[in-house]
């Protein structure tokens, strides 16, 4: 492909490694049922680079399943909305088993081909809940609230002025929900915390993410939450904190990202391979899978930042994540719109 922004740090040499990391220590975690059977024909279609955070995530967990023998893997990038619909039918005619990507931007077309392959298995991210009259497309989203909530602790007691910037890609619930637990996990530690809130418009364009970044860092802000790619190189320029989204960049920003929520898609991707095999593939909510009980989200390591952080803040976050666990205690799930303080 030409003219793509690669983003420090998250090369294809990058996201191959970590897909054999994950395989090699067994996070996988493939049914043996599956295991036994022959690979699944496995296709991504998706409308960015891998190298995109939110992508790089199914993407590593295909290539896991596929070096845990769970799954063969084919998959096409950069594909417009416009043209998403004849990449599903596609892969559909060249007998993918299951077609993994992301329809927010061609929610009714994508149903309209999934109707005319009644016997392929549809797993796409969506805005939208599963619906019985699609019986083999599946839904899921990245609810990974739960470890934005967490990074949002430590960002509260980090932040010195209260001032916090925040960059997403489009107001839509996938990326409101996960600003929205950052903020409340903030305001645990700093209560009198305000906020700057801005939306670029765009999945993947680091220059304007950047940008935008640095207006609200000359408008006071001390914290920034990276849920695009740009923001942390904004950061770490200026001189301030960020917290990262959906991959852990703490190694690429060694003085800069103090904390990252994670997303793993392998039980997401774990659990449709295995209704597959076992000819239970059925409209569902996948959305599920990346709580942080099922295993779908984490909090990064803090690497650098280790025994930097308040003791007080890291005692909350081992605290609320053992209740989050053991359900006692649920992250509010809120996808309105977020706006600045």
């Amino acid at each position: 492909m030409t003219g793509r922004i690669k983003p420090a740090g998250l090369s294809r040499r990058h996201l191959m490694a970590s897909a054999g990391a994950i395989a090699a220590t067994g996070v996988v975690g493939l049914p043996k049922r599956l295991l036994a059977a022959d690979p699944i024909k496995v296709a991504g279609i998706y409308t960015v680079p891998v190298e995109q955070q939110w992508v790089s995530r199914i993407h590593v967990a295909a290539e896991a399943a596929v070096a845990a023998g769970g799954a063969n893997y084919t998959f096409t990038e950069n594909v417009t909305n416009t043209d998403y619909p004849r990449v599903m039918r596609e892969y559909a005619e060249q007998g993918a088993k299951l077609i993994v990507g992301e329809i927010f931007g061609v929610e009714q077309e994508a149903r309209e081909v999934v109707d005319e392959y009644p016997e392929t298995a549809f797993l796409l991210g969506s805005s939208f809940l599963h619906d019985e009259a699609h019986p083999n497309l599946a839904v899921f989203d990245n609810y990974i609230q739960d470890a934005s909530y967490l990074s949002g602790i430590i960002a509260g007691a980090m932040t010195q002025s209260g001032n916090i910037g925040v960059v997403g890609g489009f107001p839509i619930p996938e990326v409101n929900r996960l600003i929205h637990a950052f903020i409340a996990g903030v305001r645990e530690t700093k209560p009198d915390a305000t906020f700057q809130v801005s939306f670029i418009g765009s999945w993947f364009d680091p220059p304007k993410a950047k940008e935008t970044a640095f207006a609200m860092i000359d408008n006071g802000a001390d914290l920034m939450y990276a849920e695009r790619f740009g923001v942390s190189d904004a950061a770490q320029e200026r001189g301030i904190l960020a917290v990262g989204n959906v991959i852990d960049t703490q190694a690429d920003y060694p003085e800069t990202v103090v904390a990252s929520a994670l997303w793993h898609f392998e039980p997401t991707l774990n659990a449709a391979l295995a209704a597959v095999a076992g000819g239970s593939f059925k409209a569902d909510n996948y959305g599920t899978y990346s709580f942080l009980k099922e295993g779908g989200c984490s909090l990064a390591p803090l690497g650098t930042f280790e025994g930097k952080v308040p003791a007080e803040a890291m005692a909350l976050v081992a605290e609320r994540e053992a209740a989050i666990k053991d359900g006692s205690f649920t992250v509010e799930i809120n996808d309105e719109e977020p706006k600045s303080s």
